[in-house]
């Protein structure tokens, strides 16, 4: 028999730009299901602004799908993949066990025991909700391969593209610069130990451009800065937004490559040898260097995260990863 719906609540996109908080019936567990009461989840800000404003295309409904999203595009849709919980039933191995699910914003849910990532001993869950944003980066560096001593530019100081800078800074000599519009990140880029500079500073003839940004004029700055035969990785997502590029200028005469980026898939580099497991595991390990907490700038709870998500939906660019906490 279903469970009723107190024992369980999550957040539905109800229509564009409203969201609220629902009680969910939970199925009765299946054998090899896990029960998972959430600790933290995390807002994954360009996309998340996107649904709720109502802008994912209609061509991209089915391939934007998050794993476990109830609901359709545009609305109403429980959407979400940063979830940190703690299994509450399931196989003794993994009761009391904190882990990562790509599961939306709800207090307690029932998933295949293999839909879960289990976290290393003394990795701190509520640094976890970055695990999916850190994934992506992954997958972009990999995608831009940079080489040793290469100069490096991330457009964009968002969760990603803070993220795809820090990784970057740590292959042995390259120059990483991280720019941005908003003049406020210049210290989150110090406590990641990568240089800041505005859109106007950036310096020119990067090996290597990763535009994270969200911004078609963002990806016009790393036409601008890119240097000969270079490649610039897209890593933003527009949703249902034109992106026009000058194409008949530096794209053309310094023979540039502009290639996209997305986690659904491994980057082709590494698809031959790495799974997701393989690939999640790596971001756990990476999640252990407590520099990365810069990156949550601010937290609310549960119940307040239709207010919340309003708040944030409407200045996408505004903040880093915002955490949401349950009780």
């Amino acid at each position: 028999m279903p469970k009723t719906c107190d024992d369980a609540r999550a957040f539905w996109v109800t229509a564009p730009g409203k969201g609220e908080i629902r009680g969910e019936v939970l199925p009765e567990p299946k054998p090899g299901d896990i029960a998972v009461n959430t600790l933290y989840s995390g807002v994954s800000r360009g996309t998340e602004a996107l649904v709720f404003n109502g802008r994912v295309p209609a061509a991209e409904y089915a391939r934007m799908r998050a794993p476990f999203q109830s609901g359709d595009f545009p609305a109403p849709v429980k959407y979400g993949y940063a979830n940190v919980g703690t299994v509450s039933e399931g196989p003794a191995a993994l009761v009391g066990r904190n882990v990562f699910c790509l599961y939306p914003h709800q207090t307690r849910y029932i998933v295949p025991a293999d839909a879960v990532h289990v976290l290393p001993e003394g990795l701190p869950p509520a640094r976890t909700v970055l695990a999916a944003n850190l994934q992506t980066a992954v997958n972009g560096l990999w995608d831009a391969a940079p080489r040793i001593g290469d100069r490096v530019c991330v457009i964009g100081a968002g969760t990603v593209g803070c993220l795809a800078a820090w990784l970057a800074a740590r292959i042995c000599g390259c120059r990483v610069e991280l720019v941005d519009i908003d003049p406020a990140k210049a210290s989150v880029a110090a406590s990641l130990g990568v240089a800041f500079r505005s859109p106007a500073g950036a310096q020119p003839e990067a090996d290597v451009v990763v535009h994270a940004s969200g911004n078609p004029e963002g990806l016009s700055t790393a036409l601008e800065i890119a240097g000969f035969e270079a490649t610039i990785v897209e890593l933003s997502w527009y949703g249902d937004r034109p992106a026009a590029l000058r194409l008949g200028e530096r794209f053309h005469s310094r023979r540039l490559t502009l290639k996209s980026s997305q986690v659904g898939s491994i980057s082709p580099a590494q698809r031959a040898r790495w799974t997701g497991k393989r690939q999640m595991n790596l971001v756990f390990e990476l999640l252990g260097d407590p520099d990365l907490d810069a990156l949550i700038s601010g937290e609310d709870s549960f119940e307040d995260l239709p207010s919340v998500l309003a708040r944030l939906a409407a200045r996408p660019g505004g903040a880093m990863c915002h955490r949401i906490v349950y009780e």
